[in-house]
């Protein structure tokens, strides 16, 4: 290769890896104005949301404020899902261990995501992807701990969960399973709501699925367990 090839060589790289740097860093510019804009606006949509739409299942939300969210739901989704929720820092370490050394053994995989890995993945990225989605998954994970705090989160995961199909947030889903607001809903109405989580689709309330009718109640105990914990009851409020 003679002289001049390699100087068109090294100038084509350089040329590739500013633009690649450019877009990482209008990337990042571009997600931390997103991030802000989500702390205090609902996602206009988001992507699940989009392709529920383009799949025929329709969007049926109703974003609400964290004073129109009873705290049965607010308990409820931390009962099922993330019971350190109050504490950990957007990631349970030693739930993940315990899901990498089950599905190592097991067919069945266990999944080990917190609320706030949920709420990124729901509000900035997709439901399906390889090592590349997650680890755009810990990096808004680790932002939105870091600028929103526990309260937003918590307010974002209630609005912007899929709770069946076509139905995003729990003032749909209140709506639709039992024709009261989410301000209103019971401990037990709660609990079942939480119990489709996160997989709705598969594990339904109408008709109610097996999966839910065995978890509610468990979720119910965990609930009361939970309840008086002062970290809990400062996210009720």
């Amino acid at each position: 290769m003679n002289s001049k090839m390699k100087v068109k060589r090294k100038g084509l790289l350089r040329r590739i890896t500013r633009g690649i740097l450019k877009i990482i860093l209008y990337g990042f510019i571009f997600s931390i104005i997103y991030i802000l804009f989500c702390k205090w606006i609902n996602p206009p949509i988001t992507l699940t949301q989009l392709d529920s739409v383009l799949s025929g299942h329709g969007l049926h939300r109703d974003y609400v404020n964290m004073n129109e969210i009873s705290p049965n739901i607010k308990l409820a989704v931390m009962a099922g899902e993330d019971q350190l929720f109050p504490d950990h820092n957007g990631f349970d370490f030693k739930s993940i261990q315990k899901a990498m050394k089950h599905n190592q053994k097991s067919k069945s995989l266990r999944g080990a995501s917190t609320i706030s890995q949920q709420v990124a993945k729901n509000v900035f990225l997709w439901q399906h992807g390889g090592y590349f989605r997650k680890g755009l998954e810990v990096y808004f994970t680790f932002m939105i701990e870091q600028i929103w705090g526990k309260k937003r989160i918590l307010q974002t995961y209630l609005n912007v969960a899929e709770m069946g199909e076509g139905i995003f947030g729990i003032e749909a889903a209140a709506q639709h399973y039992f024709k009261t607001s989410a301000k209103k809903l019971s401990k037990k109405q709660a609990a079942m709501i939480a119990a489709c989580l996160p997989n709705p689709k598969e594990f339904t309330i109408i008709p109610l699925s097996s999966r839910v009718a065995s978890r509610y109640s468990w979720i119910l105990r965990q609930m009361n367990n939970l309840e008086a914990d002062p970290d809990v009851q400062d996210l009720l409020r």
